[in-house]
């Protein structure tokens, strides 16, 4: 009953609408008091809430933050999609293949889905809406560019796996690599076959561009080159950690953005609040999980659960299928950082116990979290790509539809095939 009274309060939390953040906190909470007593209960309350957010690895989560919110402001997303608007427009489905393009840039400096897919709504709908393409396809294309930053170093969502597993985080962002490339190309074919099928969606572009146009645009592109240089490069050639690249890449960012006079003082504070209200929220939700991990710790849920899988007379494949399925249902309902702070203290140790490549699951659980960016009811990339278009949330849902689908034959590839994710990673090893 000690062990139950907890969980059951914290579905009954989740369920009335309470932040996750506090149902994690309060529901572990009353379960180290019930399971430990008052006095070891004010014994933990007063250090979790400091040793779960102290370490060093830590700070990578608000300076890819800030670095995002940088470019943000400063527009230059604007700029890279026209730039991949001059070279890809008149080809079928032009917009939505520069879309895809300026989407895998932006989430290689971005690291928030959110962000990526708020920068692309506001670049890419007007012009869309402008040559007449669907609603639905706009919207489809615009959510899914977002997902890109869930896979494409430097992802928060790999940060915070790898700071909640004791992973190394610069693997785990260089395994996400050729998984986001691959993904990128995914949504390309869609797009491409979507177009041949239904060319109505998106109306053949007339407009003529010369090639001194074209070359002329790529003057906008190379700030974003050279953050990626910075921060992808510096990673995999070991001249700086994971976290020391999101120090850089903010830095190199705020530069950038100064030397181009995009950056003044009221975006320079806009870009700050907005890396404050971010990384308090991501930082609140992991003391709540601190705290309800305590609880499982405690009362040793985990691993009676590990114990229970291995004595099962079942292949170790049908239960990575089934912890797979299990994401994906609750990507249909819950926030993805939630997702991942309240099943990874479950399911890590299952992983590791099966023999399971620790980086290889953290890539295909990325992936589980791109398909629930977009998935109703919560889809929360749809709402935001909307929500900036001013169009309503039914479009988005509806135009994501193939995207998806080619996202769960690629989540399938990555399960099945573990060398695509692994193969950077073993590289920078040697």
């Amino acid at each position: 009953m000690t062990v139950i009274i907890p969980i059951i309060l914290l579905l009954i939390f989740l369920a009335m609408g309470m932040p996750i953040a506090f149902g994690l906190g309060i529901s572990g909470s009353i379960g180290i008091f019930l399971f430990s007593g008052w006095d070891s209960f004010l014994g933990i309350i007063q250090t979790t809430p400091y040793d779960s957010v102290k370490s060093f690895l830590m700070s990578a989560i608000p300076m890819f933050i800030l670095m995002a919110a940088f470019m943000t402001v400063s527009g230059i997303m604007k700029d890279l999609f026209e730039a991949a608007y001059k070279w890809l427009g008149k080809l079928p489905g032009g917009l939505g293949l520069a879309t895809v393009f300026a989407g895998a840039l932006m989430g290689a400096v971005s690291g928030s889905s959110q962000a990526s897919a708020a920068a692309m709504s506001k670049a890419a709908a007007p012009e869309m809406r402008k040559y007449n393409y669907s609603t639905s396809f706009t919207m489809g294309v615009i959510s899914m560019s977002g997902t890109l930053a869930v896979m494409i170093p430097p992802s928060i969502i790999l940060i915070l796996y790898g700071i909640l597993t004791e992973t190394g985080v610069g693997s785990l962002l260089i395994a996400g690599i050729v998984p986001g490339i691959l993904t990128a190309l995914g949504y390309i074919i869609v797009i491409i076959v979507w177009v041949k099928l239904r060319p109505e969606i998106a109306p053949k572009i007339e407009e003529q561009l010369t090639l001194k146009e074209k070359v002329r645009s790529l003057k906008m592109v190379w700030p974003m080159l050279l953050i990626i240089i910075a921060v992808i490069g510096g990673i995999y050639s070991g001249f700086v950690t994971a976290t020391e690249a999101g120090a850089l890449g903010a830095f190199i960012t705020l530069i950038v953005v100064i030397l181009m006079r995009r950056m003044n003082f009221k975006k320079f504070i806009h870009a700050l609040n907005d890396t404050i209200k971010s990384t308090t929220m991501i930082m609140t939700i992991i003391i709540g999980a601190h705290l309800f991990s305590y609880f499982l710790t405690l009362t040793q849920v985990t691993q009676k659960l590990v114990l229970y899988v291995e004595g099962l007379d079942i292949s170790r494949y049908w239960i990575i299928a089934f912890i797979m399925v299990l994401y994906l249902i609750l990507g249909f309902f819950m926030d993805q950082i939630a997702i991942l702070i309240l099943t990874l203290p479950l399911t890590f140790p299952i992983i590791v116990s099966l023999g399971f490549n620790p980086i290889w699951f953290g890539i295909v659980v990325a992936k589980t979290v791109e398909i629930g960016l977009v998935t109703p009811p919560v889809g929360m990339n749809v709402f935001v790509a909307t929500g900036a278009a001013g169009v309503k949330p039914s479009e988005g849902f509806r135009g994501v539809t193939w995207f998806v689908i080619m996202d769960l034959l690629i989540l399938l590839l990555l399960i099945c095939v573990p060398f695509i994710t692994l193969v950077l990673p073993d590289l920078m090893a040697k």
